[in-house]
């Protein structure tokens, strides 16, 4: 799986704890940011793979669980702490659901929004695996 936990430094103080995302944590070069909030709990969100993108998902509030999928395996992931950021890289399919109230999902994607990037359907992800990724 072509995934990767990235611990994001925090500097303690009695005041509250701030994290730092700078460019070196980043293993690619930060193109877009956008976040996902007020998600009812039995919703779903992803359900895609990227071609191209990677993404860093980060939980600033609450809880959620990304399910991974690689072409052979399935891995859940929890996400839970606002200093660890699960990093997946292209070609992984995934999937958020489980969401907490009050949770707040933040993503860092290395590309800008292009619908040509996005795989949306799994049968054509399986598909788009077999045929360019060997």
């Amino acid at each position: 799986m072509d995934i990767e936990i990235i611990s994001i430094p925090k500097i303690h103080d009695t005041r509250g704890n701030i994290a730092v995302i700078e460019k070196n944590l980043l293993p690619f070069q930060m193109k877009r940011v956008y976040y996902l909030f007020d998600v009812p709990s039995s919703a779903r969100r992803g359900g895609h793979a990227h071609k191209e993108q990677f993404e860093l998902l980060i939980p600033l509030s609450g809880s959620f669980d990304v399910v991974l999928h690689d072409g052979n395996e399935t891995q859940k992931v929890t996400l839970n702490k606002p200093d660890k950021g699960l990093l997946i890289k292209s070609n992984t399919w995934r999937e958020l659901d489980n969401f907490s109230s009050g949770s707040i999902c933040l993503v860092i994607s290395s590309g800008e929004f292009s619908e040509e990037d996005y795989i949306r359907n799994f049968n054509e992800y399986k598909a788009y695996l077999e045929a360019n990724c060997k």
